[in-house]
């Protein structure tokens, strides 16, 4: 984030990497296979079902350290809808107080590259493993797409630049 940005500005620009997010990671979670869950390439690898539970831990840390607690909590995988219920509610309960007037207790830079960052890897990775499952997410133009900030729950846009 520039550092001629004040810090409204780069917590504006936080919110909207959550929103974009939750826009990515929407389209990965949403519709998976029944058994996509515990799909396992081999056996060092985690499954996306793990994976999305890492991405919740990352939410809950990334507000933890908002709020000035550096505190991180490795959870076993719900079952597959509780996850990604669980992944909507991490956002939102972030966005919601980067939303306040409440104060980041460290920077919005650390937050973007440390558990934001993490989460849109991992995001990446569940789309990857959907492809090899054989349920891939349709790729997309996303610079076109209609990402708000603040819009951050499984309720997104339904107007996209999918590509064929």
């Amino acid at each position: 984030m520039g550092e001629d940005m004040d810090a409204d500005d780069k917590r504006n620009l936080l919110r909207h990497t959550v929103a974009t997010l939750a826009y990515r990671g929407g389209k990965a979670v949403s519709n998976a296979p029944q058994d996509f869950a515990t799909f396992r390439v081999n056996e060092t690898t985690r499954t996306p079902g793990e994976i999305l539970a890492h991405i919740g831990d990352l939410l809950d840390w990334a507000l933890c350290i908002a709020k000035g607690e550096y505190v991180y909590t490795d959870s076993a995988p719900l079952p597959w809808e509780d996850e990604v219920a669980r992944f909507f509610a991490g956002l939102n309960d972030f966005d919601s107080y980067l939303a306040s007037d409440l104060p980041l207790e460290y920077p919005a830079e650390k937050l973007f590259q440390g558990p934001i960052a993490d989460a849109l890897t991992h995001v990446g990775q569940i789309s990857m493993l959907r492809r090899i499952a054989g349920a891939p997410v349709r790729g997309e133009n996303y610079f076109k797409a209609e990402i708000v900030t603040g819009r951050v729950g499984p309720e997104q846009s339904t107007k996209r630049r999918e590509f064929d």
